[in-house]
C-alpha cells in the first residue's frame, strides 16, 4: 500500500513556497543503502527528503531521486552545511560542493546546521546563503538548532528571516517558547529526532494513546507533531517503516491525548545544547 501525495498537508513558508509537512530524514542512513531507500520512499509517496553534508549521503540521495519515477520538481530536498564550513567564502564553496554531490540542479532548502556561537560566523554564513538564493542555486534558506538569541542576531544583521528553524523536538523536549518565537516571526518549526530515537516506545502515556487509536507509538508521536503544526522528518533506514510513518492522516488525537503528551516535557535532549555545541 502506498500513500497518495495529494493527501499530504502542505505548509506555506515565509518565502511563499509550499513544503510537505512530513518528509523522510536520512541521518545515519548509510551510503550503500541510501539511494534505494530514497527511491523507495518516493515511490511510497514521500515528496520531501532531508539530508546534510555531514550525513555523507548527499550523492546517494540525489541518485535515489533520479532512480525514482517522479520528476525532480515534485520532490523537496533539504540539505545543510556543517560547522567547519561557516564563513562567507567557505559557505559558498560548501554550497557548490553539496550541489555537485546531489546533482539535482538546485536545492529547495538550505540550512545552517548549527549556530556554533563560539565561532560567531553564522551572520557571514547567512550572507553566503542570501547570495546563493539570489543566484538560484537554492530556492529557500533557513537554519537549524538556532535559539531565539541566535535568531535575533541573525535577523537584525541580515534583514532576511529564515524560512525554517529545524530543532530537536519531541515529547520530552517540546520547546514551547522557541516554537512561539518562530511562529511570531513567521519561521516554520521543523522537528529533528521527532521520535527521540525510540525513547517513548514503552512510555505508558504514549502506549495507552496508541492502543486507543489502534496505532503504533511512533504514529501517535508523528501525529502529535502534525497537530502542533510542526514540520516533521522521521528517520528510518527500514523500508517497511516508510508507509507506517506516513500513515498518520487517518486519525486525530483529541484534547485529552494532547494534554497527556504535554506532561512528558522534561527538557531531555538526545543531542547537544545549541548554545554550547561547535
Amino acid at each position: 500500500m502506498n500513500f497518495n501525495p495529494a493527501d499530504m498537508p502542505m505548509v506555506t513558508l515565509n518565502n511563499g513556497h509550499r513544503i510537505p509537512q512530513l518528509g523522510l530524514g536520512v541521518y545515519k542512513v548509510e551510503a550503500h543503502s541510501a539511494a534505494d531507500l530514497v527511491a523507495e520512499a518516493i515511490e511510497t509517496g514521500y515528496r520531501r527528503i532531508d539530508t546534510a553534508a555531514i550525513y555523507l549521503n548527499e550523492a546517494e540521495v540525489g541518485q535515489g531521486i533520479r532512480q525514482s519515477s517522479v520528476s525532480r520538481d515534485e520532490i523537496y530536498v533539504t540539505t545543510k552545511i556543517w560547522n567547519d564550513r561557516q564563513g562567507f567564502e567557505s559557505a559558498l564553496e560548501a554550497i557548490d560542493e553539496s550541489l555537485e554531490r546531489l546533482n539535482i540542479d538546485y536545492i529547495d532548502m538550505l540550512l545552517i546546521h548549527w549556530p556554533t556561537p563560539a565561532q560567531d560566523k553564522f551572520v557571514e554564513t547567512w550572507a553566503a546563503f542570501q547570495q546563493a538564493l539570489a543566484t538560484g542555486k537554492v530556492r529557500g534558506i533557513g537554519v537549524s538548532n538556532f535559539q531565539p538569541d541566535h535568531l535575533r542576531k541573525l535577523i537584525a544583521a541580515a534583514g532576511t528571516v529564515p524560512a525554517i528553524n529545524q530543532v530537536e523536538l519531541h515529547p520530552a523536549l517540546q520547546q514551547p517558547e522557541l516554537r512561539s518565537y518562530n511562529s511570531s516571526h513567521g519561521i516554520a518549526t521543523e522537528a529533528w529526532s521527532p521520535l527521540a530515537r525510540g525513547r517513548f516506545n514503552s512510555e505508558v502515556v504514549i502506549t495507552d494513546i496508541a492502543a486507543k487509536h489502534g496505532k503504533t507509538p511512533a504514529q501517535v508521536i508523528i501525529r502529535w507533531h502534525i497537530q502542533l503544526g510542526n514540520l516533521v522528518i522521521p528517520k528510518t533506514a527500514h523500508p517497511e517503516r516508510l508507509i507506517q510513518n506516513i500513515s498518520v492522516f487517518d486519525f486525530e488525537l483529541d484534547e485529552r491525548d494532547m494534554a497527556s503528551i504535554a506532561t512528558l516535557d522534561s527538557g531531555f535532549r538526545t543531542g547537544p545544547n545549541p548554545d554550547e555545541f561547535g
